[in-house]
């Protein structure tokens, strides 16, 4: 019996975390479960954190291949598997399941597993809710539910089509509830989808995440980039964070137009918080009374690559976020373990999805291996010692006063669920006592305030609006409470009628995290107003998400202030913040403002360089030129370093091919002088722009 062990060494991107099973025998009459193969044996390897257990959920033949896992209001975990992948053979049709298991006698243990649905085509997404359950089928996504009652899906529903399917390892998948109901879901860098909807035809060219109203059809990009990002979790606040499968920077601040590495043609992008640290599958937020106080708030994540299960401390850092790796939650040295999804259960004990594979990735081994195994899989189970796991609260079929009261909970699963439930309800049965039990909240509860955010957000589930409500939390105490407050009004940005004076004030709140989503929100009034408002934020401290998240709004904005910056130059109201606007826009009309601007001096110090950068990469010849004169100036007259100015015109040369062509002998001072850098930069400039009488 031999035990082939191809670990992962391959230095390009990493596709999806769907892993190859490889285990084979020298003698093909002998069984094909092996010792190395048993459940038991993989969990012998485990180490697992101090203070922590792990048991066997279920596995083979309970459930096989699962890729993703979600929960739904009775505690049953729904799981999609595929034994499709990586591909249909010949002659094959893809059979997909989609698993319910249920642990019905409340030992910890799934003793009862039901095929809900099959026939799918290597299916990567699952989501319970509407009466049924979403699924992420290749190209599509189905709503599949029971009618009969026997549990088994018999009506399936075509939701949306026109995902891409350049890569099996990149089709849609991750599928999430965000807090004010709406379904968010990932794709992959070789995706390129094309999806109509009644409101329009949507687009999203590589990796991103997607925003869905199921009802209604409203499907937008909610952020874009990242390589392979197959986790997607939301906090308490409604702040969003993502994981990538194929990228190394651990965790990932995301928020509306957030843009990564790998998003096609992004000018600028957000990097991860832990640059350097492993590439990850699946992403948990930890809460709830069972698991330990100090673990409350941690992300916690699969290194499918290394077989074990990473922990991340997160704190505020300005407008973001920094994230501290902790100790690893769970390790081993057994190479077919391959977690690909994790959950805190409605238990509070974790459970970990183990596509159970010795290799991973498509490109090491031919798509006809037979060593591809399409039977194993298994779901692992951890708590915390000594310390009583949550009563599973019985929430479906619960009244609306109960599902209110849910929402009080301290475990993120309780609370999502009564949202969901709430949400299938309707704003006929649940819009008036919502507002009764928010009136009769504590309010001098330490949670007064964020319980009155998880009301907003069932008012948004059931599309009520709730202007006053919304007020109040925009005036909130609690910075987290007023910044989930203003994400959230941009679902209702239509329906306010004093926006832009809520807006003018957030802008210049005492948090940067407020006044980062007023910035993002300030696009939705869609004026050159809009965008003086936002470079009102240059008045406090600035950051790399702040930077952002300006510069976005600037470019998104720009056809409406450009125009009034042509007829007044003075509209923004001082050279810094003009100078800000134009090093952001794209269009030729504004580097030739900036161009100018830069002519006279009136670019201030630290925005100089960011200046030069764009004039190189959008300026014309004429704007050039006009660099070179400030260069020539700033040598002879200023006797000061030019090479910032010099570097600027040979990279618009090389580049682009966009060469400065006034007077070009005038760089011979420059290189003859003793400035060190000027000349160099001067010399490269002549040898760019070929100015033949410079050669000697």
């Amino acid at each position: 019996m031999i035990l082939i062990r191809v670990l992962s060494t391959f230095p390009g991107l990493l596709i999806i975390p769907m892993l190859l099973l490889t285990t084979c025998s020298t003698n093909p009459d002998e069984p094909k479960e092996y010792a190395e193969n048993d459940p038991r044996k993989e969990l012998e390897s485990f180490n697992i954190a101090e203070g922590f257990e792990v048991t066997l959920f279920a596995s083979e033949p309970l459930v096989a291949k699962p890729i993703q896992m979600n929960w739904d209001a009775e505690g049953r975990l729904w799981v999609i598997s595929s034994t499709a992948y990586p591909h249909v053979k010949t002659g094959e049709e893809a059979s997909d399941k989609v698993f319910i298991l249920e642990d019905t006698d409340g030992d910890g243990v799934a003793d009862k597993s039901t095929v809900f649905a099959e026939g799918l085509h290597q299916p990567t997404g699952i989501l319970p809710g509407d009466g049924g359950v979403y699924v992420a089928n290749s190209t599509e996504i189905l709503h599949l539910s029971d009618t009969d009652g026997d549990g088994k899906a018999d009506t399936r529903r075509r939701v949306l089509s026109g995902f891409g399917t350049a890569d099996t390892h990149h089709l849609i998948h991750t599928f999430r509830w965000g807090p004010e109901g709406r379904l968010y879901f990932n794709q992959s860098i070789y995706i390129h989808s094309h999806v109509e909807t009644p409101w329009g035809i949507r687009r999203l060219e590589g990796g991103g995440v997607w925003k869905l109203e199921p009802h209604t059809l409203e499907l937008d990009v909610y952020a874009k980039g990242l390589v392979n990002p197959w986790g997607l979790r939301f906090d308490q606040y409604g702040q969003s964070f993502l994981t990538d499968g194929a990228g190394e920077e651990g965790i990932n601040y995301a928020f509306p137009g957030a843009t990564f590495l790998a998003s096609p043609g992004a000018e600028e992008i957000l990097r991860g918080l832990n640059p350097g640290q492993p590439k990850h599958s699946g992403l948990e937020i930890v809460s709830g009374r069972h698991l330990p106080e100090e673990w409350a708030g941690s992300l916690i994540t699969n290194d499918f690559r290394a077989n074990r299960v990473n922990r991340f401390q997160l704190e505020e850092q300005g407008s973001g976020y920094a994230s501290k790796q902790m100790p690893d939650l769970l390790w081993t040295d057994h190479v077919a373990f391959r977690p690909v999804d994790i959950s805190v259960g409605p238990d509070g004990a974790i459970y970990i999805a183990d596509w159970y594979n010795p290799i991973i990735q498509h490109g090491e081994v031919d798509f006809h291996d037979p060593r591809r195994d399409k039977e194993h899989g298994r779901i692992w189970r951890i708590t915390a010692k000594k310390r009583s796991l949550v009563k599973k609260p019985k929430l479906a079929g619960a009244s609306v006063g109960d599902l209110l009261d849910a929402l009080k909970a301290p475990e993120a699963w309780t609370r999502g669920q009564a949202r969901q439930l709430l949400k299938e309800k309707g704003a006929s049965e649940v819009a008036a006592p919502l507002q009764s039990w928010i009136d009769k909240l504590d309010k001098k509860s330490n949670d007064y305030e964020r319980l009155k955010l998880e009301g907003l957000w069932v008012f948004q589930a059931i599309d009520t609006y709730n202007g006053p409500l919304l007020e109040s939390l925009l005036n909130a105490q609690s910075h987290q409470v007023r910044s989930g407050a203003l994400r959230a009004l941009q679902l209702w940005h239509d329906k306010i009628e004093n926006l832009d004076v809520i807006l003018q004030k957030a802008v210049k709140d005492a948090h940067p995290q407020v006044r980062l989503e007023a910035v993002i929100a300030l696009r939705e009034l869609n004026n050159a107003t809009a965008a003086k408002t936002a470079l009102d934020v240059l008045d406090q401290s600035m950051d790399e998400f702040l930077n952002f998240a300006l510069w976005q709004t600037l470019r998104q904005l720009e056809p409406q202030w450009l125009a009034s910056l042509k007829s007044d130059p003075e509209f923004f109201g001082n050279p810094a913040k003009t100078s800000y606007a134009l090093k952001s826009a794209a269009s030729m009309d504004a580097i030739a403002l900036l161009t100018q601007l830069f002519k006279q001096d009136q670019v201030p110090q630290q925005y100089r360089k960011d200046a030069l950068s764009a004039i190189a990469k959008r300026g014309q010849v004429n704007d050039l030129n006009d660099i070179l004169d400030v260069a020539i100036d700033g040598f002879s007259r200023q006797k000061r370093e030019v090479a910032d100015e010099l570097a600027a015109i040979e990279d618009a040369a090389l580049k682009r091919q966009v060469a400065a062509n006034r007077q070009l002998e005038r760089l011979q001072p420059i290189i003859a002088g003793t400035d060190e850098a000027s000349a160099l930069a001067a010399m490269k400039v002549a040898g760019a722009l070929k100015v033949r009488s410079l050669e000697p």
